[in-house]
């Protein structure tokens, strides 16, 4: 009994849901701020934040209710887990989003690249920057977003609870 750690399941559903709701909320400012077309660094600081703090606070909470001790693969399982259910949320946001709430902001994030390319390299040939555009219209589909943004997702949590797990560590000793 003594040696018996807690699942890691409920910390995972509790915190991926707590991370996909924060996400989604961050989506609505993003949307109602009209932020999607334009990339601003402060939504990508504010999203790394939120990511990295739920992460921190999960594992740590994993950890205090497994008497202090944690596994580096623990936290691991635990940070990819609540990345995969919050990117999983947010997909489900981004997805509605572009096909119900909002169709046409893929024409708007498509016009404003059209509109960077256009300052950035003023002496394109019309056909090599429609060949450019055609290009990134691809990528900018519901579903291609959708998929970027979970492997995103699912890359930063391993990376920040690989850093977690290993600053918080604590393997417990058999006697």
């Amino acid at each position: 009994m003594e040696n018996e750690t807690i699942s890691t399941k409920k910390i995972i559903i509790n915190y991926g849901v707590i991370l996909g709701i924060l996400s989604v909320l961050m989506g609505v400012v993003v949307y109602i701020t009209d932020g999607y077309a334009e990339q601003n660094w402060v939504h990508t600081v504010v999203g790394l934040a939120i990511i990295t703090g739920v992460i921190i606070y999960g594992i740590k909470a994993f950890k205090t209710a497994n008497r202090g001790f944690l596994k580096l693969g623990e936290a691991l399982k635990i940070g990819v887990g609540i990345a995969l259910i919050g990117g999983i949320i947010t997909v489900i946001w981004t997805i509605l989003l572009m096909t119900t709430i909002e169709p046409g902001i893929v024409d708007q994030i498509n016009e404003v690249q059209r509109e960077q390319m256009l300052e950035r390299f003023p002496d394109m040939p019309q056909e090599q920057l429609d060949q450019s555009l055609e290009m990134a219209k691809k990528f900018t589909s519901p579903y291609m977003i959708s998929a970027f943004s979970l492997i995103w997702s699912l890359f930063i949590g391993f990376i920040i609870s690989l850093v977690a797990g290993l600053a918080m560590q604590k393997k417990q000793e058999l006697r």
